[in-house]
């Protein structure tokens, strides 16, 4: 009942915005027609080759790759090493999203994981998304998509080991992480799950090449058609029904929101003053890669919508370093976020979480920034 009352309210509310706001206004008639031009350009420029093969993959993963099975590594038995490690990539092998992220990461916290390993996997997980990264290469460019996944891993190690330093937490070694490592009737042939991962990997690589069109779709062709012969041949049709179904999951979970924020992107693009977007994140400054840094703490990015904003930001003067600092804080902190985040590690550890992202963040802006 509570849903369908806030479903009511906002659609009362979007009502009376439309209804009350002169939609004649110039301004508002070339924002309206901006969002549509950047939703076409998406459409057609990415979504087919970028984002559908990145759903299969994260479809794929998520049933090949069992989440139990790598968060058992972040229990406080594990070594420092291998605990950090794990979390601090474990966004790409976990395809997850921001949404997703905090329940696993409460589960974790509850069920033994150490604090620094808890909250690396906290951060790396929405910022490292497979999804976003491809996306993030496909428009911002390789360079800043290169240096996400690179200081997002840092960051993620940086940010748990300074929160395990700061408040010395250690959890009891008779605490294990209670897990299900999978079915047991399904033992796939490792070669055959490396092939079929590979050859979507392939249509994404393929996709992005500069090389002759007629070349390139023959090429995209082939490792379809690899994928499809391997999941036709090798895995069980239950299976397959599986893979299909998670990616479906994932595509419904993410690709609405995208569309939405790249309209929300290209419509508010007219009404961003130029001058003063230059003047507050058209330089690499500390100032200004804290001001992006901010933004991302008071914003909220769902998984992919960050990119079309950060692209449109971009377009009207924001700097290659903040934007990269707004990346790397933007997914992972966010009013929605901060709220269960303090319900899981309470107010002080959530005060530092934050603080430590928006530090690290800046640090991460500034050295990209001052490089490129």
């Amino acid at each position: 009942m509570k849903k369908e009352i806030k479903t009511l309210i906002l659609f009362l509310a979007v009502f009376l915005v439309f209804y009350f706001v002169p939609l004649d206004i110039p301004v508002l008639g070339t924002s309206f027609l901006a969002g549509l031009v950047m939703l076409n350009e998406y459409a057609r420029d990415h979504v087919l080759t970028c984002l559908l093969p990145a759903f299969f993959i994260a479809g794929a993963i998520a049933v090949f790759i069992k989440k139990e099975f790598i968060l058992k590594y972040l229990g406080n038995q594990a070594k420092k090493y291998v605990s950090y490690s794990i979390a601090s990539v474990s966004g790409i092998l976990l395809a997850v999203c921001s949404c997703t992220i905090l329940p696993l990461f409460a589960g974790i916290s509850k069920r033994g994981a150490g604090l620094g390993p808890a909250i690396t996997f906290l951060f790396s997980g929405p910022a490292i998304n497979i999804a976003a990264i491809f996306l993030t290469m496909s428009v911002l460019g390789f360079e800043i998509g290169l240096a996400r996944i690179i200081l997002a891993i840092i960051m993620a190690v940086l940010v748990g080991l300074s929160m395990q330093f700061i408040f010395k937490e250690k959890t009891k070694n008779n605490e294990n992480l209670s897990v299900n490592e999978g079915k047991k009737d399904d033992n796939y042939n490792s070669k055959h799950i490396i092939f079929f991962m590979l050859s979507m990997l392939a249509v994404l690589v393929v996709s992005g090449l500069s090389i002759n069109a007629g070349i390139k779709y023959l090429l995209i062709l082939f490792f379809v058609a690899l994928v499809v012969f391997i999941a036709s041949y090798f895995f069980k049709k239950s299976t397959n029904k599986e893979w299909i179904s998670e990616t479906w999951k994932f595509a419904k979970l993410l690709l609405p929101l995208l569309l939405i924020g790249v309209f929300i992107a290209g419509f508010i693009m007219p009404l961003l003053p130029e001058e003063l977007i230059t003047q507050i994140v058209g330089n690499n400054t500390v100032f200004g890669n804290l001001i992006a840094a901010l933004f991302g703490v008071f914003m909220y990015f769902s998984t992919l919508t960050e990119v079309p904003i950060i692209q449109a930001l971009m377009a009207k003067g924001m700097n290659q370093g903040p934007a990269l600092t707004l990346l790397l804080a933007g997914p992972s902190l966010s009013l929605p976020n901060l709220l269960v985040i303090r319900r899981v590690l309470g107010n002080k550890k959530t005060l530092v979480y934050m603080l430590l992202v928006v530090f690290y963040s800046v640090i991460g802006g500034l050295i990209f920034g001052s490089i490129i």
